[in-house]
């Protein structure tokens, strides 16, 4: 009979290194669906979200080719909550929808390990999904300094911080933590002992944290 896929959830504040650890999980064996990815293709030109954003926040999020201004739109909805939860309810259902189909897809073919990257996972009540929560955090210090590496003012910085769940309530909620400071190679073996104590079977929920090296 085979086993059930173990289905995680990988979460954490923005810039703390959810893509890398993402790439960590996906080098172990995980199969990953990061839904960052899935809202990208959402406002593509010809998407149904994208007329939806369009007749929501005006033209003037719409670049000349029919591209979707990203920037534009990020002014608009982490200055106003309002905007934020408008957008949030074009895209927030679909993106859902999409990445249970693929966990069922995974299901059916047996995948030992899939993983879904959700930022927003506490906020938009999704934990139940989930066998295990991972949470990768760093200092306040270093998310700022890899934010302004991105060429975000400090005004965008704290606009897209607020929007989140403060990061010491996802780490509280969560089943594991990944500290992203330092050597990649840190990250790398935080992320190998949670697998291999996936694969034991071993931990039980809420009860395991990875270590620091």
């Amino acid at each position: 009979m085979p086993l059930a896929t173990q289905v995680i959830g990988l979460t954490g504040g923005v810039g703390m290194g959810k893509s890398t650890a993402a790439d960590f999980f996906r080098a172990g064996g995980a199969q990953v669906v990061d839904t960052d990815v899935i809202a990208r293709e959402l406002v593509q030109p010809g998407q149904p979200a994208l007329a939806e954003i369009q007749n929501a926040f005006g033209l003037e999020v719409i670049s000349a080719d029919g591209r979707l201004r990203r920037d534009k739109l990020a002014d608009i909805v982490f200055a106003d909550s309002a905007a934020r939860r408008r957008l949030e309810q074009i895209l927030h259902p679909e993106i859902r929808r999409r990445w249970q189909a693929q966990l069922e897809t995974w299901r059916k073919q047996n995948c030992p390990l899939a993983v879904v990257v959700i930022p927003l996972l506490f906020e938009t009540g999704a934990e139940t999904y989930f066998d295990k929560i991972v949470c990768v955090a760093c200092s306040a210090e270093t998310q700022r300094e890899r934010l302004r590496a991105r060429g975000w003012s400090d005004r965008q910085i704290i606009q897209r911080i607020a929007a989140q769940m403060p990061v010491e309530e996802k780490l509280a909620r969560s089943d594991f933590v990944v500290w992203t400071e330092g050597r990649l190679e840190n990250h790398r073996r935080q992320v190998e002992r949670i697998l291999v104590a996936l694969n034991q079977g071993t931990v039980g929920f809420g009860a395991e944290r990875a270590g620091v090296d």
